[in-house]
């Protein structure tokens, strides 16, 4: 099944170019670039859904963080390689 996942818009890195734009997403911890074309609103703070490398959408962050704990009880989120400790402390 493929997911998109909640993340938090902590760093913009080509923000001169409007079409190719990139950010970097906190997903607990886990930083990963992904691309912004999809939500040109989109700006550092915002929780972002991503799917396959791109933000696909803006959320607020109450609703980022219930999705992403649901996804990590159901162990959907094995992509990110999230440490052990990070699932641990997630879990209580």
């Amino acid at each position: 099944m493929c997911l998109s996942i909640p993340g938090k818009l902590i760093e913009i890195t080509n923000e001169l170019d409007e079409v190719f734009r990139l950010g970097k997403v906190s997903f607990d911890g886990i930083i990963k670039d992904v691309s912004l074309t999809l939500v040109p609103e989109a700006k550092v703070g915002d929780y972002v859904m991503v799917h396959v490398g791109a933000a696909i959408s803006v959320i607020d962050e109450e609703e980022a963080k219930k999705t992403f704990d649901i996804l990590m009880q159901l162990d959907e989120l094995k992509d990110l390689d999230i440490p052990e400790d990070i699932k641990n402390r997630n879990s209580n």
